[in-house]
């Protein structure tokens, strides 16, 4: 029988043990989801709010673990609102912008599209892009290319974690790094 593998995270106050999963046969991750988890959401958000620019207008996410974190980053900075890059088309969307998006953790490709509004709310705005994590940053640049084609200017990139080498990147706002991890052999 396997045995379970966890690695400790220790970020704004909280201890979260996090399973570690094999991705392909050379690469395991950590877990880590914040959804449902009030704490550690409100905690992060407490903590990334003293280190966004001061100049940000409109606070972005992509659908869906990035949500909880943006709404109340938002509501800390005093925002009546933020943006949510959807992953499928909705009935309300007449005009939407779509972007492909390569997630380390999403099978494929998959879509990230902003709404005729939010494409309005981004228009000449300076946009904070806030993620649970930042990886390889390819949700981020996504998100960036959608940003772009609304007309907007990115200011910054945002996360509670940096994993791998994102956590040597100095563009990148975090509070904690994730390590990568070797797959058990099985």
């Amino acid at each position: 029988m396997e045995k379970d593998r966890y690695y400790e995270l220790h970020v704004a106050g909280c201890t979260r043990q996090l399973p570690i999963l094999d991705l392909t046969d050379d690469l395991a991750i950590a877990g880590f989801v914040i959804l449902g988890d009030i704490e550690i959401v409100e905690k992060t958000a407490k903590e990334l709010a003293k280190k966004v620019p001061p100049e940000t207008e409109v606070i972005m996410t992509a659908e869906t673990k990035g949500i909880p974190l943006a709404a109340e980053l938002a509501r800390l900075l005093g925002f009546k609102r933020y943006v949510v890059a959807r992953k499928g088309m909705k009935a309300y969307m007449k005009d939407p912008l779509i972007v492909e998006d390569n997630s380390i953790t999403t099978a494929g490709k998959q879509l990230l599209i902003l709404s005729d509004v939010d494409k309005e709310e981004v228009k000449g705005s300076k946009v904070l892009l806030v993620d649970d994590v930042i990886s390889t940053g390819g949700s981020m640049k996504a998100l960036e290319n959608l940003v772009n084609l609304a007309g907007g200017t990115v200011i910054g990139h945002a996360a509670i974690l940096a994993e791998g080498d994102a956590a040597k990147r100095d563009d990148i706002i975090f509070l904690e790094p994730l390590p990568l991890f070797k797959p058990e052999k099985k």
